[in-house]
C-alpha cells in the first residue's frame, strides 16, 4: 500500500494563524481544506470544506472538493448529494460533472449514467484538463462496452 503524502504542518500553522486573527476567511479555511486533502486526511479535509460552506455556501470549488473528500471515504451517496448541491450552485461546473461521473462508475458501478455526465464535460469544455480526461474516460467505457460484447458473442 501506497503511502499517504505528508501532512505540511507549517501549512497548517500559517493557516491556523490567519483564522485565529480573522475566522470567517473563507480562503483560508479552503486552503486548510486543501492541505488536508492533498494529504489524504479526509475527516479533517471534509471538516474545513464544510466550514468553508457555512462561510460561502455558494463555493463550488468547495462544495466539489468536499464530495470527492466523501467518496475517498467510502461515501459514495454523500459524495453524489454534495455534487448535486455544487451543481445548484454551476450547472456547468465542469469538475463536479467530472467527479459525478467517477463516483458514479466506481462508487456505484452506474456506467451509463457516468458515461452521461462525461459526455456533459466534453460538450461544455472539450480542450480543458477535465473535458480531456472525460474524453479518456468515455473511451475507457467504449472499448470496455466493445469487449464485453465480442466476448458474450453479441453482434
Amino acid at each position: 500500500q501506497q503511502q499517504a503524502p505528508q501532512l505540511d504542518e507549517g501549512r497548517v500553522q500559517a493557516l491556523n494563524t490567519i483564522l485565529e486573527g480573522d475566522p470567517k476567511n473563507v480562503n483560508a479555511t479552503v486552503q486548510l481544506g486543501n492541505v488536508y486533502f492533498d494529504a489524504e486526511r479526509w475527516e479533517d479535509a471534509i471538516k474545513w470544506y464544510g466550514r468553508a460552506l457555512e462561510l460561502d455556501p455558494r463555493n463550488a470549488d468547495a462544495s466539489t472538493d468536499l464530495g470527492v473528500s466523501y467518496y475517498y471515504s467510502n461515501k459514495p451517496d454523500e459524495a453524489l448529494a454534495q455534487f448535486e448541491k455544487s451543481l445548484a450552485i454551476s450547472p456547468t461546473h465542469t469538475k463536479t460533472l467530472l467527479n459525478k461521473g467517477i463516483v458514479l462508475a466506481f462508487g456505484k458501478q452506474d456506467l451509463k449514467a457516468a458515461a452521461a455526465e462525461w459526455q456533459k464535460v466534453v460538450e461544455l469544455a472539450p480542450e480543458s484538463p477535465e473535458g480531456q480526461a472525460a474524453r479518456r474516460a468515455l473511451e475507457g467505457v467504449a472499448s470496455a462496452h466493445a469487449k464485453s460484447e465480442s466476448a458474450s458473442g453479441n453482434p
